[in-house]
């Protein structure tokens, strides 16, 4: 067979991530691609670098203010260019944080005191010290995307809670006619529950380690003994690179806490999922219509239909987000004695979960953008539900002492289509107060919502 190879473009790439969702996913070029990677690992070294020069090495003199500057300025103005010259270097030294190390010292030759100093670029560390510290930092910055989406679809969703506050809906409860609700109180629920999901995949905390080549800073301390390398070590983590220290670590850091990170944005994802089908039904039973796009095609053969594609597309696409992410989980915290390669081809597809989870957010977000609430509809599936109103009729009978409310109740509704009519002339013949037998016959289903209409405000 002749195969034809194509330059890559979205018409040819092989994922859709960066084919059909290119234009969803291109803010994610900036913090998991190859050239972000290669990036960070060039920040790593050189903040490594310029606080091994203020550790007061004897060989090692302080850099100056200007030489600190240039170095950091290899990261601020670090282009595909710069990105690839290092690939370049890699096909050679079939290695790429030495390639890193190389790409560095070339670029300090521009002065007698930077190539000095040029052998202690990444000093005492192993690849892995460069590598786990780059991937938090890349991390970092996806979780600030993921959540940006997440508080985007919390506001929307608080938005519909007190617009629809007050706006009466059947519940359904294993798909049958249940006690009402209201819709905003619904939309409230889903907003409450991501705001949970949201604050536990913030406090994850990034841990990072640079404690050499199986995590007892050997090297450091063969060569510099009377040093506090830990102290340091946290310094950099910390102070430097913005994460958290991990002190105890075999030659990487085992990734617990991407686990921990991963599993609450797979909970998050997971409530979406829930609200897709939820909103996904609703449509259905044409509690919402969809906003219509001129020119847009429902249907190849039935042109009345307007899909619920929207959502569709956010469950599908959030469903591969978390396929990955749950790998991601149970696979990367696993490795054999003090390193084996196995994370390393695996860390790379960071960016494939993340987009898988952009590409699901930005659906759900288009859809809810879409919907515009059918109170018609929803009123007359309640006028249609009387038999919703036993729950309430037979609690007040518990009240009063009624013998046998519950039985009484089952034996008048279930299974049985209920007019107002039945329900009033059940209560006219009830043995309790008059009051209470009044308030009862003014209940119907549209004003059985209990405090939903005031939870959902305070949403």
């Amino acid at each position: 067979m002749n195969f034809i190879v194509m330059e890559l473009s979205a018409l040819t790439a092989i994922s859709p991530l960066d084919g059909r969702y290119g234009r969803q996913t291109a803010e994610l070029r900036d913090i998991f691609s190859e050239f972000a990677l290669m990036r960070a690992r060039v920040t790593v070294e050189v903040e490594w670098l310029i606080a091994l020069s203020e550790f007061n090495l004897p060989e090692l003199k302080d850099l100056s203010e200007e030489d600190k500057l240039y170095l950091r300025g290899l990261v601020s103005s670090f282009s595909v260019t710069d990105c690839q010259a290092i690939k370049d270097i890699e096909k050679t030294t079939n290695h790429d944080v030495k390639a890193v190390e190389y790409w560095i010292k070339s670029k300090m030759t521009v002065n007698e005191h930077l190539a000095a100093a040029s052998e202690f670029v990444h000093f005492g560390c192993t690849s892995e010290d460069i590598n786990n510290t780059s991937h938090a930092l890349m991390l970092s910055s996806g979780r600030q995307l993921i959540c940006s989406h997440l508080q985007m679809i919390i506001d929307k969703l608080k938005g519909f809670a007190h617009e629809w506050a007050g706006v009466s809906m059947l519940s359904r409860t294993h798909g049958q006619h249940a006690s009402p609700t209201t819709v905003g109180k619904e939309m409230a629920n889903v907003a409450a529950r991501l705001e949970f999901a949201v604050q536990a995949i913030e406090k994850v905390k990034l841990l990072a380690k640079m404690n050499g080549a199986v995590g007892n800073y050997n090297a450091h301390t063969i060569a510099y003994p009377d040093k506090d390398w830990p102290a340091f070590a946290r310094n950099v983590v910390e102070n430097r690179l913005h994460l958290t220290f991990n002190p105890y670590t075999i030659q990487i850091e085992p990734h617990d806490y991407m686990a921990e990170l991963f599993n609450a944005i797979t909970r998050a994802n997971t409530i979406l999922i829930d609200l897709d089908r939820d909103i996904w039904g609703y449509i259905s039973l044409n509690y919402f219509k969809q906003q219509l796009k001129e020119g847009e095609v429902g249907s190849s053969t039935m042109p009345h239909k307007v899909n619920p594609i929207d959502f569709e597309n956010s469950e599908g696409n959030l469903g591969m987000a978390d396929a990955f992410f749950t790998f991601l989980a149970q696979k990367l915290p696993i490795s054999r004695w003090q390193r084996d390669l196995t994370d390393s081809t695996v860390l790379r597809n960071l960016g494939v979960a993340f987009g898988y989870s952009i590409v699901g957010y930005t659906s759900l977000e288009r859809g809810m953008n879409k919907l515009r609430l059918n109170e018609e509809a929803i009123a007359a599936d309640l006028d249609q539900s009387w038999e919703v109103l036993a729950e309430a009729i037979q609690t007040v009978m518990r009240r009063y002492g009624v013998p046998h409310p519950y039985e009484q109740l089952k034996a008048l509704t279930r299974g049985k289509g209920i007019s107002p009519e039945t329900i009033h002339e059940f209560v006219a013949t009830l043995d309790i107060p008059e009051d209470a037998k009044a308030s009862l016959q003014k209940l119907t289903p549209a004003t059985y919502i209990g405090l939903a209409e005031t939870l959902a405000k305070e949403i």
